[in-house]
């Protein structure tokens, strides 16, 4: 059986805390998981990130060797991939909290 994508692992394990992804070049802010589901070996998960109102998804690709982002910002009808997950890690306490 084929492994897991390791990112997507470590995203469905921190869910449904808090977690800090970098994807491309564009993004890289705190995001909560809504949902978190794996279906043999693929990934697919929708949330939030704090810092906008659009909502993400989240797929493994075909091969499974990475995991894909497309957002949808309020007023839009559809979705624009917006890259990959580079990096994930659970987020601080401090990063989820209000100054």
């Amino acid at each position: 059986m084929p492994e897991l994508n390791r990112v997507a692992k470590r995203m469905y394990n921190i869910h449904p805390n808090a977690m800090r992804l970098v994807v491309g070049e564009e993004i890289d802010g705190t995001f909560t998981l809504e949902s978190a589901e794996f279906f043999q070996t693929e990934f697919q998960a929708e949330g939030r990130c704090v810092d906008d109102d659009a909502v993400y998804r989240f797929a493994t690709t075909e091969n499974n060797d990475a995991v894909v982002v497309g957002r949808q910002r309020p007023g839009e009808d559809g979705w624009s991939m917006v890259g990959e997950v580079e990096t994930v890690e659970r987020a601080d306490a401090a990063d989820t909290t209000d100054a």
